[in-house]
């Protein structure tokens, strides 16, 4: 069974920029093919709540392989479309430098398929913070439709 609706997306402006990708570039260090967000569309601090977008398309890298001839976003990428949204946050929020990285996921589940043409709505809750980790729980979203959901901690790495 899902878990609770952390943020609907209804409740979300997803046309709204709170944070542009240069902002999100001055962040995170991911960069080309490994750029997950978009742009920031909600963040509040009091509530530990984050959103992002990632509009897919047609010409990322993955779109020829996976699978070729009706194309779904891999899941490992909404994995880690999360892990950027959580570290967004917590360099935001912490002012902590470096590099966050992965170190665990849980109660991952895949709700639904993502294609190219589609916005993906990202969500994160910050549930746990300290100088050196977060942990955050995290659901994606296309259109009113759950596709993802997960618990993410991440820690400082670099």
């Amino acid at each position: 069974m899902p878990t609770a609706t952390l943020l609907a997306p209804t409740d979300i402006d997803q046309d709204q920029t709170v944070f542009d990708i240069d902002a999100i570039r001055e962040r995170n260090p991911q960069r080309f093919d490994l750029e997950m967000l978009d742009r920031i569309v909600h963040l509040d601090p009091d509530s530990g709540l984050i959103a992002a977008v990632r509009e897919i398309r047609q010409d990322e890298f993955w779109v020829r392989c996976h699978f070729p001839d009706e194309a779904i976003l891999p899941g490992v990428l909404m994995i880690e479309a999360a892990g950027q949204l959580c570290s967004f946050y917590f360099r935001e929020v912490t002012g902590v430098p470096g590099v966050i990285g992965f170190a665990a996921t849980d109660r991952v589940k895949f709700r639904g398929l993502v294609r190219p043409g589609e916005r993906l709505l990202i969500v994160g809750q910050m549930t746990s913070l300290t100088a050196r980790r977060a942990r955050f729980k995290a659901q994606a979203f296309v259109g009113e439709r759950r596709v993802f959901e997960a618990e993410v901690t991440g820690m400082v790495v670099l």
